[in-house]
């Protein structure tokens, strides 16, 4: 404020903000393009994944089968790995574990899921990474 300019506002008018000119700055300033890791999957992403398993390998795949990938998929983290124990995958499908084990086994010889680490009692949940079926004529058959 300077030496001319009265401190009482006039009745009506507005204060004027606080910080002023650093929302004219924020406006200007350009947005940073996030880096992404080689793992890191854009959201749109997904999806295309999800509706190709579901065009693609759900007619190939029993309920147990397609539960687990679900599940799996659904846990997915940045890293395109998941790490969940059998017994979890087994209560969240509403499925035995042995079940599951087998889903587990037949998916890996399909190609739609990779054992990254095999887990167990001491060393803890195996680690998954989903493969995405491709989006041609399906080589699952």
């Amino acid at each position: 404020m300077t030496a001319t300019e009265s401190p009482i506002l006039p009745p009506g008018a507005v204060l004027p903000p606080m910080n002023a000119g650093a929302d004219q700055r924020r406006n200007n300033r350009t947005q940073p393009q996030r880096n992404r890791a080689a793992g890191n999957r854009a959201p749109g992403n997904r999806f295309a994944v999800l509706n190709a398993f579901v065009d693609f390998a759900l007619p190939l795949l029993g309920r147990a089968d397609a539960l687990a990938w679900l599940v799996l998929y659904r846990d997915t983290k940045a890293d395109g790995t998941t790490r969940t124990s059998i017994a979890d995958i087994a209560r969240r499908a509403g499925a035995n574990a042995s079940t599951i084990k087998r889903a587990i086994k037949r998916l890996r010889s399909l190609g739609l899921l990779v054992v990254v680490y095999r887990g167990s009692v001491n060393r803890g949940p195996s680690r998954y990474r989903i493969v995405p079926p491709p989006t041609g004529r399906s080589p699952l058959v």
